[in-house]
């Protein structure tokens, strides 16, 4: 039992770990195309 409740643990702990991620790899280049836009097309 103690075995399977590890397992569980394990798959529960990597949802949010994987969310992250994925979230960071999308404020990454959300903030580079801003950083590269920006340069582009000046304010004026």
């Amino acid at each position: 039992m103690n075995l399977l409740a590890g397992v569980i643990w394990h798959y529960w702990l990597a949802v949010p770990l994987v969310g992250g991620g994925v979230l960071l790899c999308i404020a990454t280049l959300v903030g580079y195309l801003q950083k590269v836009s920006a340069t582009r097309y000046p304010k004026r």
